[in-house]
């Protein structure tokens, strides 16, 4: 074991070090590996379709889909009301409408699933 002499902010420390045999150390180092490697969790299947949520809270002021519609990209599939303003909430793909989650005056938060497509 060796001492050394370390100065942090002007105050003097004294470390104590042990010296280990690299080829040892890489045998360790393996073992660790080993040791923290775990099974992947098994992954739960993807639910079929795309959700749209809601990009801040607010109150759904006109829903203009519904069930079973093809939509193209960038259509208007409902208008939410913040702080005042309207904001439209568009489709990001082509596709058909699979749910509505939301009606005409309910109050959403932050991330809330709007319309599966």
């Amino acid at each position: 074991m060796k001492t050394y002499e370390v100065t942090v902010n002007n105050k003097v420390y004294q470390v104590s070090v042990e010296e280990v045999d690299e080829a040892d150390n890489k045998n360790k180092a393996l073992v660790l590996d080993n040791e923290n490697k775990k099974e992947e969790p098994a992954k739960t299947p993807i639910l079929d379709g795309i959700d749209v949520k809601a990009p801040m809270p607010g109150t759904i002021i006109n829903v203009l889909v519904q069930l079973g519609e093809t939509i193209k990209a960038g259509q208007v599939l409902c208008i939410l009301e913040a702080m005042k303003m309207e904001n439209e909430i568009v489709a990001p793909q082509d596709g058909t409408i699979k749910e509505v989650m939301v009606s005409k005056g309910m109050a959403v938060e932050v991330g809330a699933n709007l319309v599966r497509l």
